[in-house]
């Protein structure tokens, strides 16, 4: 009686295993057919590595190797001199500690406040709720152009022309980042909130115990495009920034660099380089939350 069992249980793995078999096959043979997908993928590749790489490989060349005729990925010559100019000519300290201030005052005021709202737009109940997320949505719409005459009206007013405050108070909660936390929020479980609420939690209890924690992903999309979005900001600090020590590091290399008949490229494309580089270790640090931020924010 066992042998047969046994028997039969084996027949039925060879079934299993036959009828597996064919898609196995399957999935293999339609890999291949996949190949031409990889042709515009690895001419977007390309396409967008080739500006870095250029930038990366002028820092290191002189300026007559620049401005040659002759294109070369890789310097001839190479120098360092570049990197020695800006270090020198540049108050690098004060201007890369400007944008480093206003940068993550800007980060930090974004990922409080923004959650904030969010946390309110989704899990609060009261009047208007509707339209405050509708003018969220509006401000979405809404290019910065139009609104920074009267930004900078406002500031000026307001006595914090040539201050920290004007370059970092405008910018401390922003319409995206309201979006990107109010559809993360959204799917946290009601259950899970009223469950702290018969507890005896507060609204701020809950939302620095409950909801941050949970809201990693969102919080470090935020971060990383609230932070991009403020360390390259080179328009808004040009105008608000009415002396040199407040200049942040773009607006500071694109003026030192700028002369009046000519443009040093070498010392530009040098303190482009020395300013991606904060930029590519916040991503590579929140790269696995910055994916799944974007990939699962207002997901069921």
């Amino acid at each position: 009686m066992q042998q047969t069992t046994v028997t039969t249980t084996a027949r039925g793995e060879e079934r299993a295993d036959e009828r597996d078999r064919p898609r196995a096959g399957a999935r293999r043979s339609a890999a291949p057919n996949r190949w031409y997908l990889y042709i515009p993928l690895t001419v977007a590749l390309a396409a967008t590595l080739l500006p870095f790489v250029w930038m990366v490989s002028g820092a290191f060349k002189p300026q007559s190797e620049i401005l040659s005729r002759e294109i070369a990925i890789l310097p001839v010559n190479g120098t360092l001199q570049n990197f020695h100019d800006l270090f020198t000519r540049v108050d690098f300290t004060r201007y890369f500690g400007n944008s480093a201030v206003v940068a993550v005052a800007v980060v930090l005021g974004n990922l409080l406040f923004c959650s904030m709202l969010g946390y309110a737009l989704t899990k609060l109940d009261f009047p208007g709720r509707r339209v405050l997320f509708a003018l969220v949505m509006t401000m979405l719409m809404v290019p910065t152009v139009v609104t920074f005459i009267p930004l900078f009206v406002l500031i000026t007013r307001m006595g914090l022309a040539n201050t920290y405050g004007a370059l970092i108070l405008p910018f401390l909660a922003t319409p995206l980042g309201v979006f990107i936390m109010r559809q993360f929020i959204r799917d946290i479980p009601d259950s899970l909130i009223e469950a702290a609420r018969l507890d005896g939690a507060g609204e701020f209890r809950i939302f620095f115990t409950i909801v941050l924690p949970l809201s990693a992903p969102a919080l470090a999309t935020v971060a990383i495009l609230q932070f991009l979005s403020s360390w390259n900001e080179f328009l808004w600090p040009l105008v608000a920034a009415q002396t040199e020590d407040m200049y942040t590091l773009p607006v500071a290399i694109a003026l030192i660099s700028a002369g009046a008949n000519s443009v040093n490229y070498g010392l530009l494309l040098a303190g482009a380089t020395v300013i991606v580089l904060p930029i590519l270790v916040l991503f590579l640090s929140l790269q696995r939350h910055f994916v799944q931020g974007i990939s699962t924010t207002g997901m069921k």
